[in-house]
């Protein structure tokens, strides 16, 4: 079963379109990843998936629901969007954020209650940042704004998540901390997750399913071992790959990788 969709999707701003007749089907209670070159449209195709765009035609559905025909409020009791830099209004606490996660679920002056509380609570638990609860969110570092933003998707309550590029600007450290995070919310509550991520071998080694893009169209779904081959990245990204399997986790890896030479050299004037 899939929870997200599209159908004969076309994206584009102004007259120009950038993504066309796109149809991709996220696996329910999977990790999926968008991988491709920069301005191949994968954070523009995340967006109309989510309705922060708007398309140009055909649809997305949401649980068998077509995204437009639903209302914001249904929409965010379903699915959580955390985008590529979110910024946080100044002064906010770490569980005053987390705390917006419940807007889709109240009603009338918006009052917590004993539940929404509970909620917060587990979420910060479960990120690893309840001890930081009092604190403001500009005294914390980049890996643990990181993980309140997380925190606060989750007390959406969605089983949806979708990330624009979530460990941009993090060091190695910090990236394998939040996508082990996500791992484990897949995981233990089955969570279904899209991402769009930059490093192929993280997008290898955390997803179930990736789906290679270039120019707004896909050129390859599938298993990380279906899409991490030589062919596929030659045609993607244009390099000349070396794929390995990694010895911990036996997910393929790219080891290393050259630039394809244009069969024309570019003469300089």
């Amino acid at each position: 079963m899939d929870s997200l969709s599209t159908e004969q999707l076309g994206i584009g701003y102004g007259d120009r379109l950038i993504v066309e007749d796109l149809n991709i089907s996220i696996p329910k209670g999977k990790i999926t990843t968008l991988i491709g070159p920069n301005g191949c449209g994968k954070s523009t195709i995340l967006k109309t998936m989510s309705r922060i765009l708007r398309s140009k035609t055909g649809a997305v559905y949401l649980n068998g629901n077509g995204i437009h025909q639903m209302s914001t409020k249904d929409i965010a009791k379903d699915m959580a969007i955390l985008p590529q830099t979110p910024e946080a209004p100044s002064g906010l606490t770490v569980y005053e954020l987390v705390s917006y996660g419940r807007f889709p679920h109240q009603s009338g002056f918006g009052r917590l209650q004993a539940e929404d509380r509970r909620i917060i609570k587990q979420a910060l638990e479960e990120t690893g940042m309840a001890e930081y609860h009092e604190r403001p969110i500009e005294a914390l570092s980049g890996g643990q704004r990181q993980r309140v933003w997380i925190a606060m998707a989750l007390a959406q309550g969605t089983e949806l998540l979708l990330l624009d590029e979530p460990t941009t600007y993090l060091d190695l450290a910090h990236q394998l901390e939040i996508l082990q995070l996500l791992e484990k919310l897949n995981k233990q509550q089955g969570r279904t997750i899209l991402m769009v991520i930059h490093d192929l071998n993280h997008a290898a080694r955390f997803s179930h399913y990736m789906i290679a893009l270039k120019k707004g169209k896909v050129i390859k779904e599938g298993t990380a071992e279906e899409v991490m081959t030589p062919d596929v990245l030659k045609q993607v990204f244009h390099i000349d790959a070396e794929i390995v399997n990694d010895p911990r986790t036996n997910k393929p890896i790219c080891l290393t990788y050259d630039l394809i030479q244009h069969d024309k050299v570019i003469e300089h004037v």
